[in-house]
């Protein structure tokens, strides 16, 4: 084994992180933004809300992100044209794909920590006259949100693991990185290895902000000592 390879190597690795880093985190912050209300819509009960939600989320939730990634990538042509236009750019493509994948499972994370605040939280905002949005802004949703941390979790790993897919594509993120030096090397393990360790590196950093952050927004649900 050569790991001086991967030293000489290093700034395609540090562009590759940078390209992960800001692709998977601006996913993230959209699909977050799509998904809160998605979760509302999923949990009305009226079907014209609850439906195309349900039908949104069991498809993107059904389906591998790497088929999402073809569709759009090497679908959106079929509907209309993509020449000189962002559906042409190989990581707006991506973006897109992550969004919608990442905003149905956290629609989902959203829906059951909804479900599972204790009744009384609502029932006590109904005893106070609030209006069912404002009961959802004030109450539900902030309450929802840190109890949906934990989970929530998960799903940024997920989609940091899952953002590989993007090198298929051309990108040039981790993967692409990682498949560039083997190409000029030829040393797979050297090269796939140097990709892994900093995908370790950032899930240890992710999980280390989510236990300070629960920390912080889940201190009132720890039981008092004594």
């Amino acid at each position: 084994m050569d790991f001086s390879l991967i030293i000489d190597s290093l700034p395609i690795y540090f562009d590759g992180l940078w390209t992960t880093m800001w692709l998977v985190a601006t996913a993230l912050i959209i699909g977050l933004c799509v998904a809160i209300p998605l979760a509302v819509a999923r949990n009305s009960t009226n079907y014209l809300f609850s439906l195309p939600s349900w039908g949104f989320i069991y498809f993107f939730r059904g389906t591998p992100l790497l088929v999402q990634l073809y569709l759009i990538y090497y679908g959106m042509d079929q509907f209309f044209p993509v020449k000189d236009t962002l559906w042409e750019n190989a990581w707006f493509c991506a973006l897109v794909a992550f969004v919608l994948n990442t905003s149905a499972y956290t629609a989902e994370i959203i829906r059951g920590a909804i479900n599972g605040l204790p009744k009384g939280e609502v029932e006590a905002a109904k005893a106070f006259g609030m209006s069912t949005w404002k009961t959802y802004r004030r109450i539900i949703l902030p309450s929802a949100l840190r109890r949906a941390l934990p989970a929530y979790s998960n799903e940024v790993i997920f989609m940091l693991h899952g953002s590989a897919v993007a090198g298929i594509v051309t990108i040039m993120d981790l993967t692409g990185a990682a498949r560039l030096v083997n190409s000029r090397y030829y040393a797979p393990f050297e090269s796939f290895l140097a990709a892994g360790l900093f995908y370790m590196a950032l899930t240890f950093i992710i999980l280390w902000c989510f236990k300070k952050a629960e920390k912080r927004f889940l201190a009132y649900l720890r039981p008092l000592n004594g």
